[in-house]
C-alpha cells in the first residue's frame, strides 16, 4: 500500500507537490499524468525519501517513509526511467547481487533464474552481460529484483520512454501481472494509452496539486487524451 497525506514539498517558496493526499492500494496500478513540473517526480522521491517533505507524510504499508526510510524501502521496489544496473556483469549475477544487497541472503541460482524468466527475460539472456542489453530487457531485470525482494509497493518512473510499441506492450503485461500478485504500483507517464491499458485510477497533476481523478473502467481514452489536454492548456495559460 502507498499513501500520501497532505504531502507538501516546497522549494524556495514555490511549492512542488501541494497537499496531495493519495492512497493505493495493493492489488492496484495507479497511473500518475502531467507535464513537466507538475510535481509527478518529487511524489516518487517522497515516497522513497530521496527527499524530506515540507509537512505531510507518505506511507508505504504503514510505515512514514521520512520516519523510517530503511524499514519502508524493505517494502518497495522502484524502476526509473533507466535501470542503472553494472554493464560488465550478467543479467543473473546483476539480479544476484542486488537481489542479496536488498534482502541480506543469497538466492539460489535456480531461483534466480525462475525470476527472470518470470519477469519475461528471453531464456539466453541471463547469461549474457548486461552491456548488450536492450532498456526493455534491463527492466526486466529490474522487475525481477522487485520480485526476488518480494517487494509490496512499485514505483514506476516513465518505464516505456524510448521503447518500442512491441516492448511498451510486453511491460504492460508485466505490470498486470504484478498487480494480480497484490503489488500497489505507482506509474509516472506521459503515455496516455498506457496508463488507460495499465492503470485501474488515473490522476491528473498541475502545478503540484492533483486535479482530475479517474476511473480507467469509466473513461476511454478519447475522454482521458481531452482531460490531459485541457488541463495541459491550462497550465502554458497560466
Amino acid at each position: 500500500m502507498l499513501e500520501a497525506q497532505s504531502l507538501t514539498k516546497i522549494y524556495q517558496g514555490v511549492p512542488a507537490l501541494d497537499n496531495l493526499n493519495l492512497l493505493i492500494p495493493g492489488g492496484e496500478v495507479f497511473c500518475l499524468l502531467g507535464p513537466n513540473g507538475a510535481g509527478k517526480t518529487t511524489t516518487v522521491n517522497l515516497f522513497l525519501n530521496f527527499v524530506q517533505p515540507t509537512s505531510g507524510v507518505a506511507r508505504v504499508c504503514g510505515i512514514d517513509s521520512a520516519a523510517s526510510p530503511l524499514l519502508a524501502r524493505q517494502q518497495l521496489a522502484y524502476i526509473p526511467e533507466t535501470v542503472m544496473l553494472y554493464g560488465n556483469l550478467t543479467g543473473l549475477e546483476n539480479l544476484d547481487y542486488f537481489s542479496t544487497l536488498s534482502t541480506g541472503r543469497r538466492h539460489p541460482r535456480q531461483a534466480l533464474l525462475a525470476l527472470l524468466r518470470e519477469a519475461g527475460l528471453q531464456e539466453e539472456a541471463p547469461l549474457r552481460r548486461v552491456s548488450g542489453y536492450s532498456k526493455g530487457m534491463r527492466q526486466k531485470v529490474g522487475v525481477a529484483i522487485a520480485l526476488a525482494k518480494s517487494a509490496k509497493a512499485l514505483l514506476l518512473d516513465e518505464p516505456t520512454s524510448g521503447l518500442d510499441p512491441l516492448a511498451a506492450n510486453e511491460f504492460a503485461r508485466l505490470v498486470e501481472s504484478l498487480r494480480q500478485r497484490g503489488m500497489a504500483v505507482l506509474m509516472v507517464t506521459h503515455d496516455l494509452f498506457l496508463a488507460k491499458q495499465c492503470g485501474n485510477r488515473v490522476g491528473i497533476m498541475q502545478q503540484g496539486r492533483l486535479v482530475a481523478l479517474f476511473d480507467t473502467c469509466d473513461t476511454d481514452h478519447v475522454g482521458l487524451e481531452r482531460a490531459y489536454l485541457e488541463i495541459s492548456r491550462q497550465t502554458v495559460a497560466a
